[in-house]
């Protein structure tokens, strides 16, 4: 990371910082080809919401430790909070579409509602969004009918339109990402083969009592992903969240220690990974509906 951050608190800071002309304070098409201004290696600390189509390589954007996985037809996005560091190619002028906007133009919308549900914004960054021709004229589409709406007199309706417009093209990108997630099927089937073995293990190699319950994240570490691009990955091959599946091997595993052993029930819950055997207890009996002593009691033979 460079040693002076940007603090990106503003559309207008974006289209200075590359010479772009000015507009409306909220939101803002942007074109870096018409950038007048071209910084070699800068650090944002975002605070607003950015996508932007990459129609050329140009340098690295790092996310975290990682450099994104992008090339011609790349998308990549972020929101308020995530700290991007850029390194330009020296000699090379990015040509790249993108759409800034800041969370005070959603206020108030269903998109303001429903914009935590896009989780690809915390993806990290070697879990770029690749494009097709088409996908790519949709996503272009879509900026063109915002910059449109941007030309029109603003009146009561401009911003519930705008958000509309807006939320269309996160549907778009939801809907991309979902292709992408089955083109890479045997990519994707090899993440969940690691993640069932990883959870096993976490169990029968004592992890459980030195780490405490499972995590989504834990696992999504493991496996080099992001916690929410792993969490979708999984819903998107199996139907059920990470944390189902993790509280299913869970119960799976206290049912084997109930029956299978004379252990106390406060010594398998500290096996688990509980921290107190009441919150194992209350856990069993709403996933089973018994507790782990009446479960015991019912598999003993008469």
């Amino acid at each position: 990371m460079t040693e002076n951050i940007i603090q990106m608190n503003s559309v207008d800071q974006y289209c200075q910082l590359f010479g772009l002309p000015g507009g409306h304070p909220l939101i803002r098409v942007v074109d870096l080809q018409e950038a007048t201004r071209w910084p070699a290696h800068f650090t944002i600390h975002y605070g607003v919401y950015a996508l932007f189509l990459k129609d050329t390589r140009c340098g690295d954007i790092r996310y975290g430790k990682q450099t994104y996985d992008y090339q011609e037809g790349t998308v990549t996005s972020f929101a308020p909070g995530q700290v991007v560091e850029t390194i330009m190619e020296e000699g090379t002028r990015p040509r790249a579409l993108g759409l800034l906007f800041h969370p005070d133009l959603i206020q108030g919308t269903a998109l303001a509602r429903e914009i935590k549900t896009y989780s690809f914004f915390s993806y990290a960054s070697s879990e770029a969004l690749h494009l097709s021709d088409e996908e790519k004229g949709l996503f272009q589409d879509c900026l063109q009918q915002i910059r449109q709406e941007l030309e029109r007199p603003s009146d009561r309706l401009s911003k519930r339109i705008m958000a509309h417009h807006i939320q269309l093209l996160l549907d778009y990108c939801l809907r991309f990402y979902e292709r992408q997630f089955h083109t890479r099927t045997q990519a994707n089937r090899d993440v969940l083969t690691r993640f069932e073995s990883l959870l096993d293990n976490y169990f029968l190699s004592g992890t459980a009592q030195k780490e405490g319950l499972p995590t989504v994240r834990y696992f999504a570490d493991k496996v080099f992903l992001s916690p929410n691009y792993f969490g979708d990955l999984i819903k998107k091959e199996t139907g059920m969240t990470a944390q189902e599946l993790i509280r299913n091997k869970l119960i799976e595993q206290a049912k084997e220690y109930i029956v299978g052993t004379d252990k106390k029930l406060s010594q398998i819950a500290y096996e688990l990974g509980f921290q107190y055997s009441q919150h194992f207890n209350r856990l069993f009996k709403k996933s089973v509906g018994y507790t782990p002593n009446e479960y015991r009691k019912l598999q003993v033979t008469p």
